[in-house]
């Protein structure tokens, strides 16, 4: 395995439309690296590019500490698995598996060896005679995940692998994965991962680090609880998260203790957010994930007066909606901790946890609560 860098990465397209923005990230050897963002913010040409599938436009990439920017995907030391398995579909299981050693003209034991190996570690050796017709989806991507390991290469590659899958197998697939990258550690053979998604769920749940992506541009680049609890930017803060964070308009003001007003109403900062501040007063964002707007008896200091606009029960929890005088606000109760479920037209007093409160500059969309953002 071998770590991945890239340097001032650009790409340019006829016309000049600008994909990529000059990022810049590193992947250490055994890293499991996931890139995520919405449709369009350049993840799968970021992937395609480190491929040498997509010709970059500008900076370096490196693999193993070598540039590979002029060199031919078959050399450059990487496997890729795609979004539509890519499996040839004439060909056996056994035969889609080994095709790759066979190229390289490998001794034919040991392109046996390999493919009961690689078979045996994913679960697939009941399926070696069958036909890519034949295999579910959970199978056929395991094959392809196998194709790509049977070949040890330097970086693996995931093109969003899991999206052509219903919810139960990506659920399953992603277990797989992750549990396949932490077995190939523990047995000394570290697997170097960039995976590519739009689906927040396995971001947080595979990847070692996170990097989230916005129109060809880097945002933040952190392990899954740092992007969640110190997001550097309102666009990571509204990204990660389900349900997404609330992020609305606010005014700051700063008299003996400072308050926040949201719409008609305001509430003093405690908690140590006040210490935390880097920002003067004024127009700010203000950002409360819905986990953290306890409901809460009526009258209680520091909480805010909202009405029901609708309910949504999950079982285990309770998704609010509400209207802070012209504000729209979520909150997730537990249902346990409700004495009835609200309905429209109640109204609803919720106090937002203070060490949980992010500020986010009107202008730039830093967060300014802050001290240290993670990146």
């Amino acid at each position: 395995m071998a770590e991945l860098q890239l340097r001032s990465v650009e790409k340019t397209y006829g016309g000049g439309f600008k994909a990529v923005h000059g990022i810049n990230l590193d992947v250490a050897e055994g890293e499991f690296m996931v890139l995520v963002g919405p449709s369009g913010c350049a993840k799968s040409t970021t992937l395609r590019m480190i491929a040498g599938l997509e010709t970059i436009t500008g900076g370096e990439i490196r693999i193993g500490g070598k540039v590979v920017n002029d060199v031919v995907p078959g050399k450059r030391g990487i496997s890729m698995v795609f979004q539509n398995y890519a499996l040839y579909p004439h060909m056996k299981v056994r035969s889609n598996l080994a095709f790759g050693l066979r190229l390289r003209r490998r001794p034919k034991d040991e392109i046996d060896s390999a493919t009961t190996d690689v078979s045996g570690t994913l679960e697939i050796g009941e399926l070696l005679d069958r036909l890519p017709k034949q295999l579910s989806g959970g199978q056929a991507q395991r094959v392809a995940v196998g194709r790509a390991l049977i070949k040890q290469p330097d970086v693996f590659l995931f093109d969003e692998p899991l999206s052509n899958l219903d919810a139960k197998l990506r659920a399953s697939m992603r277990v797989r994965i992750t549990d396949l990258h932490k077995r190939l550690k523990a047995e000394g053979r570290p697997a170097t991962v960039v995976y590519v998604t739009h689906d927040q769920t396995e971001a947080m749940t595979m990847g070692d680090r996170i990097c989230v992506m916005k129109d060809g541009r880097i945002m933040q680049v952190a392990d899954p609880l740092t992007l969640y609890e110190r997001p550097a930017n309102a666009f990571v803060a509204g990204f990660i998260g389900m349900p997404e964070m609330n992020l609305v308009e606010g005014t700051l003001t700063m008299d003996t203790q400072p308050h926040l007003t949201f719409g008609d109403q305001t509430i003093a900062i405690k908690d140590g957010l006040a210490e935390r501040l880097a920002t003067p007063q004024g127009k700010i964002r203000i950002g409360i994930r819905p986990q953290h707007l306890d409901v809460v008896p009526d009258g209680t200091p520091g909480s805010l007066r909202g009405t029901v606009t609708t309910a949504e029960y999950l079982g285990h929890e309770i998704h609010i909606h509400l209207k802070v005088g012209s504000l729209p606000l979520v909150a997730v109760a537990l249902t346990e901790r409700l004495s009835a479920m609200p309905r429209r037209g109640d109204t609803l007093s919720l106090k937002p946890q203070g060490p949980r409160i992010h500020l986010f500059d009107w202008q730039t969309e830093e967060n300014v609560s802050l001290a240290d953002t993670g990146n």
